[in-house]
């Protein structure tokens, strides 16, 4: 029972990676290309096959999406104008940045599945870096952190990055250079970030990042400055003091003025005058007058 069950995991193990004498190899793994040239990516297996062979490429962008090129032999739709195969070749007419990533090479026979194998191709487009933008913080209070970026998003292979202060290149560890031991930044030489924690009064000056990659020239910023300023604790303080000095004032004033009488007083209320009204009988003469003609007998009173 050992026997057997070894013997069919041994089985297994040689369909699944495709060993038992047959192999897939490429002649250039590492393939590096300037941006609207054409070129090669090599595959090449040890069998056979003649017309069983199957053989299909696919693409792994640096996100890791993945999607055919070849499929069954043939190129798909997007890579049918400016791809062609030749045996198991991969041929580009052109390529472009957007074609940065690796590519599988994927062998088998159409007749069995024990014999399969696969190659990785990775592809770099090279492309020179551009004018990076930089972004440097014009006044910075001392002791507080103060964080400069910069950032190239055309260069292939990806840029990296330096920054020169007053002309003078900042070493990426300023530990290990004796000029720099007092220094307090930090640079990231792969995203660009130079940051200072805390800033002194000595990181003041004028500020330039460099972007490069082995694809071309490099490629510097415009120059930024930066200060770095102390709190300033008298002006504060003398802020304050006028402040409170206006609000003082402005009490003052408006106490001086109800006193002198220049502002408005409240109104007083004016009494409502009082109204006598005769009781209705009072107001016609019935027994004197027998044509009950109306007379007056008393005014309104006010």
């Amino acid at each position: 029972m050992l026997v057997s069950w070894l013997v069919s995991v041994a089985l297994f193990f040689t369909a699944a990676t495709g060993v038992s004498g047959f192999t897939v190899t490429t002649s250039n793994a590492d393939v590096r290309v300037k941006e609207n040239e054409g070129t090669d990516l090599t595959c090449s297996h040890s069998a056979d096959f003649g017309s069983n062979a199957r053989v299909e490429w696919k693409y792994k962008n640096p996100t890791g999406s993945q999607a055919y090129v070849v499929f069954n032999g043939v190129p798909t739709t997007p890579y049918s104008k400016r791809v062609t195969m030749y045996g198991s070749n991969l041929r580009f007419s052109k390529v472009t940045r957007e074609d940065n990533g690796v590519y599988d090479c994927e062998v088998s026979s159409s007749s069995t599945t024990s014999q399969f194998g696969e190659v990785r191709v990775k592809m770099t487009v090279l492309v020179p870096p551009a004018v990076p933008l930089s972004r440097v913080p014009t006044s910075v209070t001392t002791g507080r952190k103060a964080m400069l970026t910069c950032h190239d998003s055309v260069g292939s292979p990806p840029s990296k990055y330096k920054w020169f202060k007053d002309g003078v290149l900042l070493p990426s560890d300023p530990s290990k250079i004796a000029a720099f031991k007092n220094a307090t930044y930090k640079l990231n030489t792969d995203n660009g970030n130079l940051e200072f924690t805390p800033a002194t009064k000595m990181d003041s000056g004028q500020y330039v990042c460099e972007a490069f990659n082995d694809a071309g020239p490099p490629q510097r910023s415009k120059a930024l400055k930066m200060e770095i300023r102390d709190l300033n604790v008298g002006g504060i303080v003398a802020g304050v003091i006028v402040a409170l000095l206006l609000v003082a004032l402005l009490v003052f004033g408006v106490w001086y003025a109800h006193k002198k009488g220049y502002l408005p007083k409240k109104t007083e209320s004016k009494t409502k005058p009082s109204v006598v009204y005769q009781p209705a009988s009072s107001l016609y003469n019935g027994g004197d007058d027998e044509d009950g003609e109306f007379k007056q007998k008393s005014s309104f009173v006010v």
